[in-house]
């Protein structure tokens, strides 16, 4: 199927343009504790297949700007929570597909698998490219973990084809090339025609090139959207027959618009059956009304498709939409987001990081700038963390990268974190709005903070009322979590990992606070050690701590059937020094910067960010009810008492 920025091309030298993706799961695409996590996307499809599970994968297009791969990275984050096997991205040859552009088909995909966590499959086409430059496409993509790759012809860039000087003219050429090039560390998947490809001078000899390619070394098929069930069924059958046997997977296209379906059709040269016509041609102008009828069709079809046994996954094409491709998932019950998360912060799905397994909870609510600041890692922590042995985090001085970016305008935030300040309070309302999730004085629902680009997750909702009092009181809390004894890891708000396990968390907050509020803290501090630590740091780096030999401290952990004791989240007091520059840094490049130099609002937030204090406690009787709100409210008490009280108050 041709889609804007997408290419796929015939062996045989016919061209065409289509999606295929590679994505995992959530629940395949992230490591699973009990699971290999040198697993490839071969291993998890025959998986599948030989339990029956069927699975479905989405196809997406690079974007042409910036703000467009911001909002297709937040769709990544959404669509990835339905449990896709994997996504690919198509290769568009006029987008300079192989730079390190944010719109670029390699940073897109590269963004997927390193920062979403998604199995993801890169398009790769030999049109216009020398056997060098593909090389060094390969090399790349390798590099930054992309370990699958959609091998294709590609269309011309003018009316016909011409063959490339020392380049392939064919699809089975750039598979050979692959394999010779970097043996079988990709995963290689090619593109099918179920109704033959437009320009091959037969369907037979187009079913024998696509033999060829799976002979030269390609693992799976996906095919070019189709409109009838019969189509692909018998495109199947016919492979079968000549010896394909690796998985074929139908490219499926709900139809969602008039033009957007001319636009295809004319690029695909397919030809759409007269009973959908004589259905669209009528609504044509309703968008709506083609969307739901392209909904239901999907779903006849689909539904054919599975129940003949002989198709285990479907493979959509988005054109970067949503709502139909989910909605036809979830009336196929395909569609499953799986509250149970492998672990408890998002993977990363490079294969450098397969045996990391304990992260500092700083990063719980910002974990593609954590994946960010420790891509330069050699090793990664597996069981246990060591600031002994822990290498220096990177700098983030690139807020303006599309995956650290916020997903909401600079309109948008105005709205919500307000278009003026007035004073601190101000700021404090926006937590609080936050918090509980109530409209601002301006109507405006505060829908995310510079710390959390996302709502409150459901875990946060148990603190909520406690969090309301204390953020009202200007303790801005920007990441916490309750305390847990033993609750079964298929809890569907706390839990993770495999089911059979148990899991547990020592109550932590962390928040930013004023001066005064923290002298009071550090006095009220001193009846409850040694159950609470705590470390309090400003921008300048003053720096009080009572962390015994600045050890980490777990935080979170899990006992599972048959495995040792994991603990993915710890508190290390060395790595909260190299967070708290990005969270004093978001004041200013996030919020700060929404204002104009030396207005009001912009110094209210200079002198927030250059006169408070970043705090953590952690309250270690995790058993016992958490005692982290009677500290605060302690403190509170204190700065209320009269001075003449304040000195006896303890």
């Amino acid at each position: 199927m041709v889609n804007p920025g997408s290419c796929r091309s015939d062996s045989s030298g016919a061209s065409n343009s289509s999606g295929d993706s590679s994505k995992d799961s959530s629940r395949c695409s992230t490591p699973v504790l009990d699971a290999d996590r040198s697993d490839r996307l071969r291993d998890k499809m025959r998986r599948r297949m030989e339990s029956g599970d069927r699975w479905f994968s989405l196809e997406f297009f690079p974007p042409r700007t910036e703000s467009a791969a911001v909002n297709l990275i937040s769709r990544f984050d959404r669509m990835g929570s339905g449990g896709p096997l994997f996504i690919d991205i198509t290769w568009h040859p006029a987008g300079d597909p192989g730079s390190d552009k944010e719109t670029s088909s390699m940073m897109i995909a590269s963004t997927a698998v390193n920062y979403c966590g998604l199995e993801s499959i890169l398009h790769l086409t030999c049109c216009n490219q020398t056997k060098e430059k593909i090389t060094s496409h390969l090399a790349k993509a390798k590099r930054l973990g992309l370990k699958n790759i959609m091998a294709l012809r590609g269309d011309p860039i003018g009316e016909t084809w011409e063959e490339e000087e020392e380049g392939f003219n064919f699809a089975v050429d750039l598979v050979k090339h692959i394999r010779s090039e970097f043996d079988d560390y990709f995963d290689i998947c090619v593109a099918g025609y179920p109704t033959g490809h437009p320009e091959a001078e037969s369907y037979e000899k187009d079913l024998r090139h696509l033999k060829e390619k799976v002979d030269a070394g390609a693992g799976f098929v996906v095919t070019q959207l189709f409109f009838q069930a019969e189509s692909f069924l018998k495109f199947l059958e016919d492979c079968r027959a000549i010896g394909i046997t690796c998985p074929i997977l139908p490219g499926i296209f709900p139809i969602q618009g008039y033009q957007s379906l001319r636009h295809l059709v004319k690029l695909s040269k397919l030809e759409v059956p007269q009973e959908i016509t004589q259905v669209i041609e009528p609504i044509k102008d309703n968008d709506a009304a083609i969307r739901n009828y392209g909904i239901q069709q999907t779903v006849k079809m689909c539904r054919e498709l599975l129940d003949s046994g002989k198709v285990p996954g479907l493979h959509f094409y988005t054109l970067n939409r949503e709502v139909a491709t989910i909605e036809v998932l979830r009336q196929l019950g395909l569609w499953i987001e799986d509250p149970r998360r492998p672990l408890p912060w998002a993977v990363s799905a490079h294969p450098k990081r397969k045996v990391e397994d304990v992260r500092p909870i700083f990063w719980a609510s910002r974990p593609k700038s954590y994946i960010y600041r420790t891509q330069d890692w050699d090793e990664f922590p597996n069981g246990r963390w060591g600031n002994s042995s822990s290498p220096a985090f990177g700098e983030l001085n690139d807020y303006y990268l599309f995956y650290l970016k916020s997903k909401s305008s600079k309109e948008d935030l105005l709205q919500m974190w307000g278009e003026e300040l007035m004073n601190e309070e101000s700021v404090f309302d926006v937590f609080t709005c936050y918090i509980t999730a109530q409209p601002n004085r301006n109507g405006h629902k505060i829908m995310c903070l510079p710390w959390n680009d996302e709502p409150l997750a459901p875990e946060t909702n148990l603190l909520k009322d406690e969090l309301e009092k204390v953020n009202r009181r200007g303790v801005l809390t920007i990441n916490s979590q309750p305390n847990i004894n033993g609750k079964p890891s298929t809890d569907p708000i706390v839990g993770w990992g495999p089911p059979g396990g148990y899991v547990f968390q020592k109550a932590y907050m962390e928040f930013f606070t004023s001066s005064e509020n923290v002298t009071a803290l550090l006095k009220v501090l001193k009846k409850y050690e040694p159950r609470v630590n705590y470390h309090i740091v400003n921008v300048h780096g003053r720096n009080l701590t009572n962390a015994p030999h600045l050890q980490p401290n777990a935080v979170t952990w899990g006992i599972f059937p048959g495995r040792e004791i994991v603990q993915p989240t710890v508190v290390d007091p060395v790595s909260f020094m190299y967070w708290k520059d990005e969270a004093f840094g978001l004041w200013i490049e996030q919020w700060g910067k929404l204002y104009e130099d030396e207005s009001p609002s912009r110094m209210i937030i200079k002198y927030i960010h250059d006169n408070y204090f970043l705090v953590n406690l952690v309250d270690n009787d995790f058993p016992l009810e958490n005692c982290l709100w009677q500290v605060i409210d302690d403190m509170f008490k204190l700065l209320d008492a009269p001075p003449e009280e304040c000195a006896l108050y303890f």
